[in-house]
């Protein structure tokens, strides 16, 4: 039987058989497991396969669902002199994704949608956030998203869509 392949919010059936996969494939999928191997070089093997119609998947269904992303707002992250920066503080997702921030920090704080010269605009803002409360935003179009946190300038993240 085979397995489903999952590509963004997409998902395949290889057409394909364990059997009738060349050596060379087997070992890369082995090295990515030891972890000789990065992702990326993995991944871009699997790009070269699907390219070359080495591999062939038949589109059975196409999956349509919200995906969310978080951003974590650490402890400690209100302190200037604390390296508790956002988690992550470049957050990659693709169109039609929502993003969460979560405060984990013990004090309050807020997300700022930021332009390009730092000033706020009205893309996306939130009240201030307590510890355990969350604030979301759909981001529906390409782009690089800058925002920080007016309690505390210093905090800058980034959102960058695909």
């Amino acid at each position: 039987m085979c397995g489903v392949l999952f590509l963004g919010s997409m998902m395949f059936y290889p057409s394909a058989s364990a059997e009738s996969l060349p050596q060379w494939i087997k070992n890369t999928a082995l090295w990515y497991g030891e972890g000789s191997i990065s992702e990326t070089e993995f991944l871009n093997a699997i790009q070269f396969l699907i390219e070359n119609d080495l591999i062939e998947f038949e589109q059975d269904e196409i999956v349509s669902e919200n995906l969310i992303s978080s951003v974590l707002i650490p402890n400690g992250n209100f302190d200037i002199a604390n390296t508790g920066f956002y988690i992550p503080l470049n957050l990659e997702v693709t169109t039609g994704t929502t993003v969460e921030w979560i405060n984990d920090d013990s004090v309050p704080h807020t997300i700022q949608s930021q332009d390009e010269q730092g000033k706020i605009i009205g893309l996306f803002n939130s009240a201030p956030l307590m510890t355990g409360e969350k604030f979301e935003n759909t981001f529906d179009e390409p782009g690089v998203y800058n925002y920080y946190c007016s309690f505390h300038p210093w905090r800058v993240g980034i959102i960058t869509v695909r």
